[in-house]
């Protein structure tokens, strides 16, 4: 079964609107994890807008199940913090400083010696490295050699020309995870993901070990609530 990441972003940015500790972000991330989420995501940013870097050393404290890390490798204090930290995942993401949300995956082929360089030292500390690539074959291919466990398929086109062709907006997804689980790499998925289009993009992208999921499930569970909402994203991975 698909694996459901909950990410939490948006709990510390409703906490950060008005300073203080409310909502508490290590009541939600245990909540979450009692709910039924298989994983606690966060991405840090340099401006710590929403997640703080203490946010991610008292996580690593209480989260029992799977811990990622997302961000941006190419700063410093971000590759300081995963190596301190030691999650079970960190996922590599190529965003610009002050950056809204991320909005592209790596071009691995560009990129293939910064990512090796850069993906070394984590495989030696014992962290699982995903790195977030568009669904194009060449760029499978080429995340094999930078020494990446995992690719994460970036979703927001799929999300995007969903209702109006589901079929063709799925297409490039399953080609390029057939072709990551040809060569060897693990299939996580992100952005976007709702439950609207989440059901049919598990049933055809195979296989599909991981979706990491925040800015959906947060707006959803303002109306069916937490446990619930967590359940229903579940149920759609089924």
């Amino acid at each position: 079964m698909t694996r459901l990441s909950v990410n939490i972003n948006k709990i510390a940015t409703l906490r950060n609107s008005r300073g203080g500790d409310n909502p508490n972000l290590l009541d939600v991330a245990k909540d979450c994890e009692r709910y039924g989420a298989d994983g606690i995501t966060v991405h840090p940013r340099p401006d710590e807008r929403h997640i703080r870097y203490a946010d991610v050393y008292a996580l690593k404290k209480i989260v029992t199940t799977e811990f990622n890390i997302e961000g941006n490798p190419l700063e410093a204090s971000f590759v300081d913090l995963v190596l301190s930290v030691k999650p079970e995942q960190v996922t590599l993401v190529p965003d610009a400083l002050g950056q809204l949300t991320s909005n592209h995956g790596w071009n691995t082929i560009e990129h293939q010696a910064l990512l090796i360089k850069i993906i070394r030292p984590f495989r030696e500390a014992g962290i699982r490295v995903s790195i977030f690539v568009d669904p194009v074959l060449e760029m499978i291919e080429a995340a094999v050699t930078t020494g990446a466990d995992r690719v994460e398929l970036y979703t927001e086109p799929y999300a995007t020309n969903f209702e109006s062709n589901p079929v063709d907006a799925v297409s490039n997804y399953r080609k390029a995870a057939f072709r990551a689980h040809q060569l060897g790499l693990g299939v996580n998925a992100g952005h976007d993901l709702s439950l609207e289009n989440l059901a049919y993009f598990k049933a055809n992208v195979t296989p599909l070990d991981e979706v990491s999921i925040g800015h959906a499930l947060i707006c959803d569970a303002l109306y069916y609530g937490l446990e619930n909402t967590i359940q229903l994203y579940k149920r759609q991975l089924k």
